[in-house]
């Protein structure tokens, strides 16, 4: 009977996860022109995809919340790479599988695959910009600002956040990594 309200928890944590990138997506597109909506979506969309996917490199936690981690981060992704989270947008999203890093473990692990993923959602989103008439067009850096926004909401709501990115660099594996300047 825990195993079902255990269950329960976690489905509904991934939902509210869900709903939490959706409106980090709304919110970020809410300044631009309503044509980028779509774009600045699947980007969050996807980038949720992404994060979630790390589930099977963070440093494990005590028993039974690392089994409630798990499983919400799996729902998660699931959920957000459904039919029912990509309606609306499923052409971006198309766009995007064609020309982005595809998710794997290297994405969650090495510095440059993420780079590259950063790299093509920009590229994406300028793109999708420079569709738009001239006057219609956002200010220069606007997709450096939305991907830099989208990737620091989607983290905080999974609760992945840059101070967790470096411990879990840094002391992954359980051998910690001695900088040059922590040495005296």
């Amino acid at each position: 009977m825990a195993d079902a309200v255990d269950q329960a928890k976690i489905s509904a944590q991934a939902e509210e996860r869900v709903e939490q990138i959706l409106r980090a997506a709304a919110s970020w597109a809410r300044e631009l022109p309503p044509a980028l909506a779509p774009a600045v979506r699947a980007v969050c969309i996807r980038l949720g995809e992404l994060v979630a996917d790390q589930r099977n490199y963070l440093a494990p936690l005590p028993q039974p919340q690392e089994n409630e981690r798990s499983g919400m981060l799996t729902l998660l992704a699931q959920r957000l790479a459904s039919t029912a989270v990509a309606t609306g947008v499923e052409k971006e999203l198309a766009a995007l599988t064609e020309i982005e890093l595809k998710s794997t473990g290297s994405w969650a692990l090495v510095p440059s695959a993420q780079a590259e993923w950063i790299t093509t959602a920009i590229r994406f989103l300028e793109g999708c910009a420079q569709q738009l008439p001239a006057a219609e067009r956002p200010d220069p850096y606007w997709a450096e600002d939305v991907v830099a926004g989208v990737i620091a909401s989607v983290r905080a709501v999974i609760g992945i956040d840059e101070l967790h990115a470096r411990t879990e660099a840094r002391y992954s594996g359980g051998v910690k990594v001695v900088r040059d300047e922590e040495v005296d």
